[in-house]
């Protein structure tokens, strides 16, 4: 009874290890200046939920005058990603097909956008990149920058330099 009750349990934990394995071993977002006060920072998720944020302006400060344009950079900052909000970003990147989507999305004829530029680094070593000038690509990609976007207000960040 030991044996099937050490067995069982062996597959149930093979089973769990199993499913929580990601297909992406690194998720990494750039957002890119504006003519304006919008946050220059890039952001790295590992699939141990753990990130990090170099921020460069306006990323947890609001910009109100130009001369915050020649301070210093705000700072390298981690964060652990709640389970919850690491399981929707992983879910709307499994949504966008992500492989599928083209490395270019914007319209140069438009000036004072902001560009995004998202890699995703796989499981298998392979990765995409997406350059979006705008961050308007497509309507899910949209919401995919939203969110990771609205990580900065709702993770606990600490500053580390």
């Amino acid at each position: 009874m030991k044996l099937i009750a050490a067995l069982f349990s062996a597959l149930v934990l093979m089973a769990c290890t199993a499913g929580n394995a990601s297909k992406y071993s690194k998720i990494e977002y750039e957002a890119g200046a504006c003519f304006g006060f919008c946050p220059i920072y890039k952001m790295t998720v590992n699939p141990d939920r753990t990130a990090v944020i170099d921020a460069e302006r306006f990323t947890f400060t609001e910009g109100r005058s130009k001369d915050e344009f020649s301070g210093p950079k705000e700072g390298i900052f981690t964060a652990t990603i709640t389970p919850t909000d690491y399981q929707k970003m992983i879910s709307m990147l499994d949504d966008l097909d992500v492989k599928t989507l083209k490395t270019y999305y914007g319209n140069k004829n438009v000036t004072d956008l902001p560009t995004s530029k998202l890699r995703i680094t796989f499981a298998d070593g392979s990765t995409k990149e997406i350059e979006d000038y705008g961050k308007h690509g497509t309507e899910k990609l949209q919401m995919f920058y939203e969110f990771v976007e609205g990580l900065r207000k709702t993770q606990t960040w600490t500053k580390v330099d």
